[in-house]
């Protein structure tokens, strides 16, 4: 793994690493996900990385990526990734998101279809399920009773109290850095998910047969945040839309079952 600071205009960077060869492929992350709760990539994207040339850059203001006070809606942060590729000169490529990666993974599909070969989507937010709201998570990170993570875990893992789950949340709360880097993810999800509409786009059910090209929802039979009908939703809204359930799993499947995402991934864009 690589790491590096790419420089957009006006000053402003984005911190990104980088694994394997080949075909590109943008990794867009999450909550319990590289630069969200873990400094280094995970066995998801080395995984990858044996197939494809992963980039996965740090959202706005997460891990070492500069904050951007303007970014106040998911067109924005459209654009800002739009920038990103510019700058890495990148003009067609695979792109995988989870949870709100997911979303913003959609949002740049639907609108650039001719430069994106193959979508991906892991527990993706993004839209309105009539009946199946997405859970608070804000809520949720506060402790309960001032120190257990409880939870929080049990909204992002099918087994909340697995390794995995007390490693990125522990009880009680972690070494300040990681602490840190939790935070800066939560500030960051607040800018465009904290207030209603909550975590999704009402207008992005309707967009999604715009892009018609290799599409996966990937989904946790247990995920209690973004329940599985948004799985079927996507699927149904996408043109080329297949929903791959994986029984056991919560939401943060990357993380839990990472040979099973990264296999699924990875024949996704070998068909292209």
């Amino acid at each position: 793994m690589t790491e590096r600071a790419v420089a957009l205009t006006g000053g402003r960077t984005v911190w990104i690493a980088e694994a394997g060869g080949g075909a590109p492929l943008l990794y867009l992350h999450g909550i319990a996900d590289v630069h969200g709760a873990s400094f280094d990539l995970l066995p998801v994207h080395r995984l990858l990385a044996e197939r494809v040339s992963v980039i996965a850059p740090a959202h706005p203001g997460c891990a070492n990526s500069g904050a951007e006070e303007t970014i106040e809606s998911i067109d924005d942060l459209v654009f800002h990734y739009l920038e990103l590729l510019d700058a890495l000169e990148i003009g067609r490529f695979a792109l995988a998101g989870a949870c709100i990666g997911g979303w913003i993974a959609a949002e740049i599909a639907v609108r650039h279809p001719e430069r994106v070969t193959a979508l991906g989507l892991i527990g993706a937010a993004g839209l309105f399920v009539s009946g199946a709201p997405i859970a608070d998570v804000f809520w949720e990170t506060h402790p309960k009773d001032g120190v257990s993570l409880a939870p929080v875990r049990r909204l992002l893992f099918g087994d909340p109290e697995g390794a995995a789950a007390r490693a990125m949340f522990p009880d009680p709360r972690g070494v300040i850095d990681q602490e840190l880097l939790r935070y800066k993810l939560f500030r960051f999800a607040s800018r465009i998910g904290f207030n209603p509409p909550y975590f999704y786009n009402r207008r992005l059910i309707d967009r999604l047969g715009r892009y018609r090209g290799p599409a996966l929802a990937v989904w946790g039979a247990r995920d209690r945040m973004v329940p599985l009908s948004h799985g079927h939703a996507y699927a149904d809204g996408l043109g080329a839309g297949q929903l791959e359930i994986v029984a056991g799993a919560g939401h943060s499947l990357q993380v839990e079952h990472p040979r099973r995402v990264a296999a699924l991934i990875a024949e996704l864009v070998a068909r292209t």
